[in-house]
Formats: C-alpha cells, structure tokens, sequence
C-alpha cells in the first residue's frame, strides 16, 4: 500500500495477536544447517539426529553394595544358627567355589561370583566369612548396561539439551554431537533521531536494538547488531537486502503510519507485507512481512511496545526456524493490588511489580503511562495479559504474571 493510502487509513482494522501470529509462523521455514560441537559446548543446543548409546553404563557388573562378592549357591540355607563359612580372597579377586572377595559399592564384581552379601549380614574372622543370611543370583549386584543399554536411544532431533543431558552423554563415551546452527538474525535500528551516544536536543540513544539483540542471543539465536539506519527508503532497503542471508530481520522503528514510517513500504516494495497493525496494547503498529523467503519482523520504535512485540513473534520465529522448542513463558499467579482496566477488543498487556505479602504474591500495576517509559520495563517484574474479550480486572482478582525475561 502506498505510504499515502497507509496514513489516511490508518489501523482502522486490526489483526488479532493470534491470527498474526499464525501468518507470521506460515511464512517461516526451519533452517537445515547442522555442525558438530564438543559436549562442553553444547548446552542449550537443539540435537540435529537421532543419539544412540555407543557403550552400556556400567559397562561392567558391578557390586551395589559394600561386602563379600560371592557364589550365590554357596549360600543356601545360611541361617544366623547355621552360617555358610566361605573363605576370603584378596579384595576383587576371582571367586571360586566355596571363597568370597571383598567388595565396595561400583566396583567390578569378581569373575566367578554372581551376587553379593552385605557386609551388615555377615560375620568377619581372620581369613573366613560367616555369611548369616542367603543371596540369591544377582542380589546386591547391577548389572551391565543397567542404566543405558548399548545401541539405546537417548536423544532424538528437536530435544534442546541441558546439562544433565551432556553428563548422561559423555557417560556413554561420547565426546561431540550434531546440533543444529543456531539461527541468525540480522537486527537493524532505524530513525533519523537516534545516536549512539551525547545525544542533543530532539536526539535519542538507541537501546531497542541492544535490548532486542540480547533478547536473541537469550532465546538462542545469533544476533547481528547493526548501525542505525536513518529514516530514507534507500537506505532502508540496502539494510533489508544486505541481511537476506540472515533467518530472520528484525527491524526496530518506523513501522507505523507516519511521514517517517518507511519500513512496511519499503518491504512490501521488495517483497510482501502480511499483517501491519496487531490488536494488542501496547505495540499495535508491529508488522510482519517476507522478502526473497526471509522472513521480515518489523517492531515498534516506541521501546515498550518493541520489547512487547519482540516477546510475542520474534521470540517464536526464532525458536521455529531454529528448531527450539516454543514454551510458555515463566508465569506465577498473583493477587491484585489495586483495579487494573482494559480496554475491550484489544489484548493488553500491563507492566506490573511482584511482592510478597505473607503467604501470598500481589501484583501492582506501574503507573507509569505509554509505550516510551523504557524504565517501566525494566522495572517491572513481568506482565498481566488481559484478554479481547475482558474490560479489565477488579482490586483483589487472582491473575497470571508472566516473566518476560525468565526463559523456562
């Protein structure tokens, strides 16, 4: 749509967060790069194939229990009244017939022994065990592979691996493993008013770009922070067309309907625009698009509304296409402290400040007004979502906060 025709019309008709988020994740598409890493880098990574266990842990039988490794036949019938008398060997020596050798918990069981008695029910004198109660074949003793079978599935691709996951690999003699790359996203900041520093009247610092790229590098992307682009179509599309390579672009600024609100034009010039306008408050003016299969992520230049948005579809394009799985945000429930009004049709999203009273969580709404209050952001706690279909909450209602900046 022509710059023109966008600013008479204006958001006169608004995409529900849903659905755009449904077109948004239409035109995504995972990417297929792998790489191999040594497990000491690999946490957090997404597994690319199928990880089977090459050796069985323990590798080994092994005693489960300190005491005597011993036949399990030479112990029938052992009574506390009629002890079997079997004779020591050294410690984890073989056992033969009518012997026992010292054991310890983990250690290799002796060939020859099939069980092992416990040290608490026995008798130890010189050179010779009475063992006071019978074992059966296998009692006190694990056995090879008990934990992980050899040839076992561990890990199929998609499972985002934690530390436990690495120690259970490396258990099982595996030094590296194929992971997917992580996703790249090429982050452009524009607006003719923004510097990098010592701003002078009618400047401002840039910081949607920085909050934005840590955002990515947190959700397990690879961030590519660029310079500021000023507000002119030319150089809006040079910044779009040098980071075509990138899984993703995301834009922050100029997305709106005004004189200056150049990007949706420009990427519906060299691609398409699917949804510009978002019934959310606040962050409406966020638009989605595609250039040449890339997909174009255009948040707010106000910077609470960038940070809403960058929550609600980059965060999710980034784990799509990286193969990262898509949780929920951390949330906690909370007791109100005071009304908390909406407006209805339009999803919104209220800043708000945890505390504990006694044994319950309340939740304050900063009253701090507009998307601009960069400080509302950070400080508050998280955020209450109130629905399209609510006209708010009353003083004292159990609502859900949800942490923006905590990753599950």
């Amino acid at each position: 749509m022509p710059n023109e025709a966008r600013r008479s019309s204006g958001f006169k008709h608004r995409t529900p967060l849903k659905v755009a988020r449904r077109r948004l994740l239409e035109i995504l598409t995972p990417h297929d790069r792998t790489e191999r890493l040594p497990l000491n880098m690999a946490d957090g990574r997404v597994v690319a194939a199928t990880i089977t266990a090459p050796n069985p842990v323990p590798g080994y039988d092994r005693a489960a229990m300190d005491g005597f490794a011993v036949r399990a036949e030479d112990t029938v019938g052992a009574s506390g009244r009629s002890p079997k008398i079997l004779e020591t060997t050294e410690a984890e020596s073989p056992v033969s017939p009518g012997t026992a050798s010292r054991v310890h918990t983990g250690s290799e069981l002796p060939e020859g022994a099939n069980a092992v008695v416990m040290i608490e029910q026995l008798d130890e004198t010189g050179e010779t065990i009475a063992v006071r109660n019978a074992v059966a074949e296998g009692q006190n003793v694990g056995e090879a592979g008990e934990d992980v079978a050899e040839g076992q599935r561990l890990y199929e691709p998609g499972h985002r691996l934690r530390p436990s996951d690495l120690g259970l690999l490396r258990s099982v003699g595996l030094w590296e493993i194929t992971v997917y790359k992580q996703p790249t996203v090429g982050v452009v900041p524009t607006g003719e008013e923004l510097v990098e520093a010592d701003p002078e009247p009618g400047e401002i610092i840039e910081t949607n770009g920085l909050s934005v790229s840590q955002f990515v590098e947190r959700w397990g992307g690879k961030a590519t922070y660029r310079d500021i682009v000023t507000d002119d179509e030319a150089a809006l599309r040079a910044a779009i067309q040098r980071d075509l390579t990138k899984d993703i672009i995301v834009t922050t600024g100029g997305s709106s309907v005004g004189e200056r609100d150049l990007i949706p034009e420009v990427v519906d010039e060299l691609g398409e625009v699917v949804v510009h306008g978002v019934a959310i408050k606040p962050g409406y003016p966020v638009a989605l698009g595609i250039v040449a299969e890339t997909p174009i992520i255009m948040l707010p230049g106000y910077p609470v509304s960038c940070l809403l948005t960058a929550v609600q579809f980059l965060r999710p394009a980034l784990k799509t296409v990286g193969h990262l799985p898509i949780e929920p945000l951390m949330s906690r429930q909370a007791t109100l402290s005071r009304k908390l009004p909406s407006e209805p049709g339009t999803r919104t999203f209220v800043r708000v400040e945890t505390t504990a009273d006694d044994d319950r969580l309340l939740a304050s709404p900063l009253r701090a007004k507009g998307a601009g209050i960069l400080s509302s952001v950070a400080l508050a706690d998280g955020w209450v979502v109130v629905p399209e279909d609510r006209e708010g909450y009353a003083d004292g209602e159990q609502v859900t906060v949800e942490y923006w900046e905590a990753e599950p």
